[in-house]
């Protein structure tokens, strides 16, 4: 059964949302993670689940009245752990990921991700929702078709920054939301991560898949909004990391540590060289 969310601060109440078009909302989540809603003439799937902080179920009851299906790209604290509002049986992840969720589901991970809220100082344990078993969700795998009427959902695997981590594909909108799969700052470097070898090669087969099948780039960072060719820019940086050409700038996040391949500038987070993506990385798992 769902949980119930029984209190909340009034500022944990209030999602911002943004409608891209007639079939998709982007719901913005309290620790810089984004969410999508896609609603069909039929039904409605929720693209993530966000950190499990604030009542993400009443900001899409408020968006829609159709039956809800919940598809989470991957196992993270800041993209899986809302999942305790929705009914298990609607709630869809790989199981590849099973073992990431299991560790970013502990109290102690849980609190370290809000370090990227703005409310950071407000929220105590007793904001966070449950961590429910993921056994209990419905294995997705590359391939799952989602018809909604009018608009359907494609599944495509990319493994790397976890190793069961999903693409979405929205057909008839001609657009893809890669996620944390491949942005401009994709994270590489945690134990869990695939070599960048691997992650090459998985770049390599996703884009080939989906050759001339999108326009739009969805992410779930930042202001959510990629370039078309920001698979293309990421092989290049793996690449790149194979051949040394990087600039190896030190990084650490909760405890990881990391190099980024390519300079930054550090208010925008963008390339210095002005290239498309970018990759932190572990110089032990090329």
């Amino acid at each position: 059964k769902p949980y119930i969310r029984k209190t909340i601060s009034d500022k944990m109440s209030k999602f911002k949302t943004e409608k891209l078009n007639d079939h998709v909302t982007r719901i913005f989540g309290f620790t810089s993670e984004l969410m999508y809603l896609v609603e069909g003439n039929e039904k409605a799937a929720l693209l993530d689940s966000g950190s499990g902080i604030g009542s993400l179920k009443s900001c899409v009851d408020k968006l829609t009245k159709k039956p809800i299906i919940v598809l989470l790209t991957h196992g993270h604290v800041d993209h899986a752990m809302g999942a305790a509002e929705f009914d298990s049986n609607n709630v869809y992840m790989n199981h590849e990921d099973d073992y990431v969720y299991k560790d970013h589901g502990r109290m102690e991970k849980r609190l370290a991700g809000i370090e990227l809220s703005e409310l950071k100082n407000e929220i105590t344990v007793k904001d966070f929702l449950p961590t429910i078993p993921c056994e209990n969700f419905h294995d997705l795998k590359a391939g799952d078709i989602f018809d909604l009427g009018d608009i359907s959902i494609e599944i495509y695997a990319c493994s790397g920054h976890t190793r069961g981590i999903l693409c979405f594909l929205l057909r008839e909108d001609r657009t893809i939301l890669l996620g944390d799969a491949c942005n401009y700052f994709t994270f590489m470097f945690e134990w869990y991560s695939t070599t960048i070898s691997e992650y090459e090669e998985s770049l390599r087969k996703l884009d080939a898949s989906l050759k001339n099948k999108y326009d739009n780039v969805l992410l779930s960072h930042g202001d959510g909004n990629g370039h078309k060719d920001l698979i293309k820019g990421v092989i290049q940086v793996c690449e790149d990391i194979k051949n040394g050409n990087v600039d190896n700038i030190p990084f650490e996040f909760q405890g990881a540590t990391g190099f980024i391949a390519k300079a930054i500038d550090p208010i925008t987070v963008q390339r210095i060289d002005g290239g498309i993506g970018n990759i932190v990385y572990n110089k032990n798992k090329i």
